[in-house]
């Protein structure tokens, strides 16, 4: 390997905060996987400094609820698409698989619609874009990667580009 062509190394970019307005979860029911879910989105709110409008409603966040191994950990696999309207009119869709997972007990009050710090639950995504406004095709040509926080009938997410 040539050593005058360093890797780079990523950083991120803030992008945006994302807050999802969701109706209750929709039990489909449990099966060898796990629960799976569908949880509405109703409608949301972008705001960044790369990024800011209106999460349009009909989206969904389909999930599989899972008990990992015993080890005393609930695993949410997640996989959420919505539509994001900027400012300036232009349609975005959007996939976002992750993970969300942390101890059975905070999970369960995350459930019960306790408030939780955001701390004790591992909750990252990988946003995709998908877009024809020509303001907004560098979505598709970077990798992102999210954050985020349960609230009862929420979520808040800080999206990252990464560099």
């Amino acid at each position: 390997m040539n050593p005058a062509f360093a890797l780079p190394t990523p950083a991120l970019e803030h992008v945006a905060d994302f807050e999802f307005e969701l109706a209750a979860p929709l039990e489909a029911g449990v099966s060898a996987l796990g629960q799976r879910r569908v949880i509405p989105i109703l409608a949301g709110v972008v705001d960044g400094p790369l990024l800011q409008g209106r999460i349009l409603p009909g989206g969904a966040d389909f999930q599989l609820v899972r008990h990992a191994g015993g080890d005393g950990f609930t695993v949410a696999d997640i996989e959420a698409r919505y539509v994001l309207e900027t400012g300036d009119g232009a349609r975005i869709y959007i996939v976002n698989s992750g993970l969300r997972s942390g101890p059975e007990g905070i999970i369960a009050r995350l459930a019960a619609g306790e408030p939780v710090d955001p701390q004790q639950v591992y909750f990252r995504t990988a946003p995709r874009f998908e877009t024809d406004a020509p303001a907004y095709r560098w979505l598709m040509r970077h990798t992102f990667v999210a954050t985020g926080q349960r609230l009862p009938n929420k979520v808040r997410m800080r999206y990252f580009k990464v560099t």
